[in-house]
């Protein structure tokens, strides 16, 4: 679903009291069809005073669009049966218990203009993550079944239930919450007593905390795992912008699938569009090309925003005034993006393209790493690194395009170099086939990989993962990011702690 309207950045923040007018003004919006459903002051300013980690909103563009409340409880007083008035206290949330071992939720919504953007999913995971951080046991709470008085004169609540479950009948509600990885434990009666389209029946609905640990424990080790998703593009003919863009969303959608914090796309894998260009010259087809980078990156972000994944979308040209670039963009799931540049290009772009190089060399701050992006042929430039390095980068990207094998050993022999010589984890993703009709783009050759430092705490190779070569597919690989905290300090060798400063040293030279 397109968004009815620009967004530019998307923030998860807890909920304030000074937010309450523009709450009240989204709730009056949702809940629009007579629902006595409504928050006063009172109760906001309860909640918040009572538990103000588990109240948060969804702000896009400083406009609030989503809220989600919850209470704390012990596991005894809603594992069976109960109503939605007695688990709040009748709405006095004199029931919360700070002691308790259950995330209860009491209210999520979303904006009905902001639906269809993965918000209410991105709400779910970060009171998931609430969960885990506090060491609770399990979210509950009770789901309605809004459909369900369409086919109670042929179905019973379980069996309308299964139905569901098998996707042969939508519910808006529990349809979305199975989706999030909940389960079912019972079903309830009169839990919420004004209900008519669920005949006031209830789904007692339930995820399990895996992290979880019982109170004796003494501490809890916080995650930090971070999942890459790679793609293997196959370069093929395409006649638009939007029959690339129906590929590109198909990867970010599979490798969104599986909970992947980023995904990397590889450098120029856009260029099947310039067959429409193939009758120009080489430098002027690659102009043509650029005139669609201004609306991929935007794009971009939106996919980021819909899917909340990190994309690093692989390059593409530019032209400004001064020149023809090579660039690609980090689009954040928060709906925030920068662009890196190609500093080194090579001789062949210089010959047919009349492509200059860039000059910022910086690293990015995401929402589980500090990363770096180069661009092909600047990762066999060790000094672009070890600068990113300097500034804590834990996560290196290399987007590529190479034509022979020879080409592509050049560019992974240098990726895990560096790896090994930053202490890192470098990730390449490039493109694989053939474009008979496009000049200066006929072959390409890649397997896409994830490399990491050799030390006992690795893969005695230093490679995370492998693609099959010359296959189009996507590779998805977890790297631990504790592990090079561990080999900062006690790694067998520490090749950035013993680096010679009395001796030599590397500087970026500013312009």
């Amino acid at each position: 679903m397109e968004p009815s309207h620009k967004i530019n950045k998307v923030e998860i923040r807890n909920l304030q009291i000074t937010d309450y007018t523009q709450l009240s003004q989204s709730f009056k919006r949702v809940y629009n069809d007579g629902s006595d459903v409504f928050w006063t002051h009172k109760q906001i300013e309860k909640l918040i005073d009572i538990f103000p980690e588990g109240q948060f909103v969804t702000v896009v563009d400083e406009k609030i669009v989503g809220c989600a409340l919850s209470i704390i409880v012990d596991y005894d007083m809603v594992k069976n049966d109960h109503t939605y008035a007695k688990v709040t206290g009748d709405e006095t949330f004199s029931t919360h218990n700070p002691n308790g071992n259950i995330l209860y939720g009491i209210e999520v919504f979303i904006h009905p203009e902001y639906r269809g953007l993965r918000l209410g999913r991105r709400m779910y995971d970060y009171r998931k993550e609430l969960c885990e951080r506090l060491n609770l046991k399990s979210i509950m709470f009770g789901g309605r079944i809004p459909n369900y008085h369409k086919y109670a004169d042929t179905l019973r609540p379980k069996e309308y239930i299964q139905q569901v479950k098998k996707k042969e009948i939508f519910d808006p509600v529990l349809t979305f919450q199975l989706s999030n990885d909940f389960h079912v434990r019972k079903v309830m009666t009169n839990y919420l007593p004004n209900d008519e389209e669920s005949k006031h029946f209830a789904t007692l609905l339930q995820w399990d905390n895996i992290y979880y640990t019982p109170p004796t424990q003494e501490f809890k080790v916080d995650k930090s795992t971070v999942r890459l998703g790679l793609v293997q593009w196959q370069m093929r003919p395409y006649k638009s912008l939007d029959d690339v863009f129906e590929q590109v969303e198909f990867f970010v959608d599979s490798v969104s699938d599986y909970k992947s914090d980023f995904i990397l796309f590889p450098e120029y894998f856009n260029a099947p569009l310039m067959a429409r260009f193939n009758h120009q010259g080489e430098s002027e087809a690659i102009r043509g090309l650029a005139q669609y980078t201004d609306e991929m990156r935007e794009r971009f972000v939106n996919l980021a925003i819909s899917y909340n994944i990190n994309i690093i979308t692989g390059s593409m040209p530019l032209i400004r005034d001064d020149g023809l670039y090579n660039v690609g963009f980090l689009c954040r799931r928060d709906g925030s993006y920068d662009m890196y540049e190609k500093i080194h290009v090579t001789p062949d772009e210089i010959k047919s393209w009349g492509l200059s190089g860039g000059n910022i060399v910086q690293t990015f701050d995401t929402d589980c790493a500090k990363i770096g992006i180069l661009i092909c042929y600047d990762v066999e430039f060790p000094e672009l690194s070890r600068i990113m390095a300097e500034q804590g980068m834990q996560i290196l990207f290399v987007p590529f395009l190479t034509d022979t094998q020879n080409a592509y050993s050049r560019v992974r022999v240098c990726a895990q170099a560096r790896a090994i010589e930053n202490e890192c984890f470098v990730a390449i993703a490039g493109s694989v086939g053939n474009l008979p009709r496009v000049h200066n783009m006929d072959i390409q050759y890649a397997q896409s990989g994830v490399f990491t430092p050799c030390d006992f705490a690795f893969p005695t190779d230093g490679k995370r993962a492998e693609a099959t070569p010359n296959t189009e597919m996507i590779l998805i690989s977890d790297v631990d990011l504790d592990l090079l905290n561990e080999l900062h300090t006690y790694g067998s060798v520490r090749n950035l702690r013993d680096r010679r400063h009395d001796l030599y040293d590397l500087r970026l030279k500013k312009k």
